[in-house]
């Protein structure tokens, strides 16, 4: 008898419905896979027998053959042990097959039968309610991030006897649902750390936040303890909330990565992630022998903090040039390509030579020029024209730290970042562009126009400190969101000076 029941796989952040079909023939025992599964889907095997005898029902007999189609698509991981199982006993007349044609099936089955929760969950909701599928089985662990999916009857399960009860109607199991919104709205608020906890840095706070504004990366120059790695940690509690689509599109990524907590439904805050200097380039923009997002990817709409940036590896920062201009990594292998969305912003922070302090020519105990150069030479040119900001940051006076009064509260900063990016999104309508940081060069020269001092002073700034045509873009973009947040239709000369004045590191000498 052939029995057909469905499945899914993620590949990149999307899924493809994968058909189990099943063939029972009478004979000696023999079951046999194909459909390029991985190992540890060819390992089921001897799981599905188990759990079905844990759970009370005989275990089918015979020839049997499971193809998972289509074959050309590589099956990976451990969620095929449940539609299988199914499978089998659809072949052996032990379920009613009303509920099948319309049902995806997910999980992996532990020897008592248990449903142990799988990665990717979130995808394949959404791919099973595009093709059309009633119900979505799974463990019950991930019931609630499957939930957030509208229009899909998501039945969480403990255990294979749960299951089969449900497929023959003795069991009747209530659909498991989300209030997204209700969720969403409740959850992102409640940061532990804010900006009114920051003495003095007044001027490293003000480009923190011009770029939350405009969405532009940054990188912090400064010598141990003058706060860059706090400053960081604070600047997400003043970025605009996610909106429901953007959190949507960072659960996919979370998800078919495993990050997803147990019970936990959506990503409610923008992420913040925070590598070690010893990463490999594949674990920051993603890859392996089976591809999987990286840092990059897990930063989708948040925060990619890099401390200590002349640390990292040369290959590994170099890598990352293509994925912060176009938004996206593409990782290629023999049998797939897949892509990993990696809209971020990119912060940075480095002290300003070897030793930790500024640079001395003068001084007989600090780095020599040589030192410098292999120290500064970690950076390329290429990647600081990706980088629109340019900050240094001085260790705090005394009198600054003893000052009693709090500092402007991360939610006053936030207030002014969405009345921001509010002007953005009305002057983007339509495009697809959401903050300045990510404008084409044709969109910058139609919307960044400036007046005749704006225009000497930046022909004066990229004649002394020979600024490539990239560093120009970014200074007309910078200068953009300046005026944004001044709400102030032109650009004036104002706003490109402090714009320029973000490229300390273009300036020579700036190690001074």
């Amino acid at each position: 008898m052939l029995a057909h029941t469905y499945c899914a796989s993620t590949f990149g952040v999307d899924a493809h419905i994968i058909d189990v079909e099943v063939h029972k023939l009478n004979g000696q025992p023999h079951y046999a896979l194909v459909g390029l599964p991985d190992r540890a889907v060819s390992e089921g095997r001897d799981r599905v027998e188990a759990a079905i005898i844990s759970s009370r029902a005989p275990v089918p007999r015979g020839k049997m053959t499971v193809n998972l189609a289509p074959a050309d698509l590589p099956k990976e991981g451990n969620a095929f042990d449940l539609p299988i199982a199914i499978g089998m006993l659809l072949s052996d007349s032990q379920l009613r097959r009303e509920r099948v044609e319309g049902t995806v099936n997910l999980g992996e089955l532990a020897l008592d039968g248990t449903l142990r929760p799988v990665k990717g969950v979130l995808p394949i909701a959404v791919e099973a309610r595009d093709k059309g599928f009633k119900h979505l089985v799974l463990p019950v662990e991930n019931a609630a991030e499957a939930s957030v999916v509208e229009n899909l009857n998501i039945i969480g399960c403990s255990n294979l006897r749960q299951v089969i009860d449900w497929y023959n109607g003795s069991n009747e199991i209530q659909p498991a649902e989300t209030n997204v919104r209700e969720l969403f709205e409740k959850e992102q608020s409640g940061y532990l750390v804010d900006f009114s906890d920051v003495k003095g840095q007044e001027n490293v706070k003000r480009a923190m936040e011009v770029a939350a504004a405009g969405g532009h990366n940054m990188v912090m120059v400064g010598p141990p303890g003058s706060g860059k790695t706090m400053l960081a940690r604070r600047l997400p509690t003043i970025l605009p909330p996610l909106s429901l689509d953007e959190a949507l599109e960072t659960t996919k990524v979370h998800s078919v990565s495993g990050l997803m907590r147990t019970g936990s439904a959506i990503v409610t805050k923008r992420p913040f992630r925070a590598p070690h200097h010893t990463i490999s380039d594949v674990a920051l923009v993603g890859g392996g022998g089976i591809p999987m997002p990286g840092e990059i990817s897990l930063a989708h709409n948040g925060v990619l903090f890099l401390d200590e940036l002349p640390e990292f590896q040369r290959k590994a920062l170099e890598v990352m040039r293509q994925p912060l201009e176009d938004g996206f990594v593409t990782i290629s292998r023999a049998r797939m390509t897949v892509s990993y969305p990696s809209n971020i912003m990119l912060v940075a922070s480095m002290n300003p030579s070897p030793s930790g302090d500024w640079y001395d020519p003068s001084d007989p105990s600090g780095a020599n020029n040589g030192q410098m150069q292999r120290y500064l030479g970690k950076i390329s040119g290429p990647l600081l024209d990706r980088i629109d900001l340019h900050v240094e940051v001085n260790k705090v006076s005394f009198e600054e730290l003893s000052q009693k009064a709090r500092g402007e509260t991360s939610d006053d900063i936030r207030k002014r970042v969405i009345a921001c990016r509010e002007i953005q999104h009305r002057r983007f309508m339509g495009m697809d562009v959401y903050c300045n940081a990510q404008m084409s060069s044709r969109m910058v020269r139609r919307v960044c126009r400036i007046d005749e001092a704006g225009t000497a002073i930046l022909k004066k700034a990229m004649t002394s400190l020979g600024l490539s045509a990239r560093a120009y873009d970014r200074i007309l973009k910078v200068s953009r969101t300046i005026a944004d947040l001044e709400n102030s239709e032109d650009i004036k000369g104002h706003h490109i000076a402090e714009a320029v004045q973000y490229r300390s590191l273009d300036r020579e000498g700036w190690l001074g």
